[in-house]
């Protein structure tokens, strides 16, 4: 199954961001965009989430999809613990044992049973951000809309979340829209890869990873090479 995007148009003022545009994601794949700033990444997530209207243009397999997000920002509730930040987006349908289970089981899978207990100003960034990501999948969505969450954070880290979000993603296999500038994210998280022009923004590479990401190695000519064809494209 697959969702689609025909035919979109984007302006703001004078710039046309996207003109004629199409893509289709995999519906329970990791589609990671890379593109150069300002080429309209940000904007085309708002697009599918529907916060932000297109022109002209058709949509097709998101209507009615529940969606999450995952921001640069965690945007956390400040005055709720870990747990509680999590718990909050579950429905009230549930009963308290039910919601328990499930916060505690994205908890063990975040590596944060340490720190269920502890308010946001308590935690470092890296921390956050994972607590971030728990609650995108604690919501009950059928997309993960991702803004490029590990932007600003040392490799170490960034690598480790990614393994994190890797092992989220295999235990619940959602459909995943990422936008980032960091090539070895796309690389290490990414089942499909898309490269975008500067505006009006297409499509000038499409790179498919069959690979599990917990064997994928940067330092393999594989990925080497593959790294090397997506600065390439970055560049045009």
């Amino acid at each position: 199954m697959s969702l689609e995007i025909k035919g979109l148009n984007k302006k703001f003022d004078n710039l046309s961001l996207f003109s004629d545009f199409s893509i289709e994601f995999q519906e329970g794949t990791i589609t990671c965009i890379l593109g150069p700033s300002g080429c309209g990444k940000t904007t085309l997530l708002n697009i599918i989430g529907d916060t932000i209207k297109p022109d002209s243009g058709q949509l097709s397999g998101f209507r009615g999809k529940t969606i999450s997000y995952i921001f640069q920002d965690p945007r956390l509730l400040p005055w709720k613990t870990v747990e509680e930040n999590i718990d909050f987006v579950l429905t009230r349908e549930m009963s308290a044992d039910q919601r328990h289970r499930i916060t505690g089981q994205l908890i063990r899978l975040m590596e944060l049973e340490d720190f269920a207990g502890f308010y946001p100003s308590k935690l470092s960034g890296g921390m956050r951000q994972r607590v971030s990501i728990a609650r995108a999948f604690a919501y009950p969505s059928e997309i993960i809309l991702m803004d490029e969450p590990l932007k600003g954070l040392d490799v170490k880290l960034k690598l480790n979340l990614i393994r994190i979000f890797s092992r989220m993603w295999q235990a619940d296999k959602r459909t995943v829209i990422s936008v980032t500038h960091d090539v070895d994210e796309a690389l290490l998280m990414g089942n499909d890869i898309i490269v975008l022009s500067r505006p009006p923004a297409q499509i000038i590479l499409k790179q498919q990873i069959d690979i599990p990401s917990e064997k994928r190695s940067l330092e393999s000519e594989y990925f080497k090479n593959l790294e090397l064809s997506l600065m390439g494209a970055l560049g045009n």
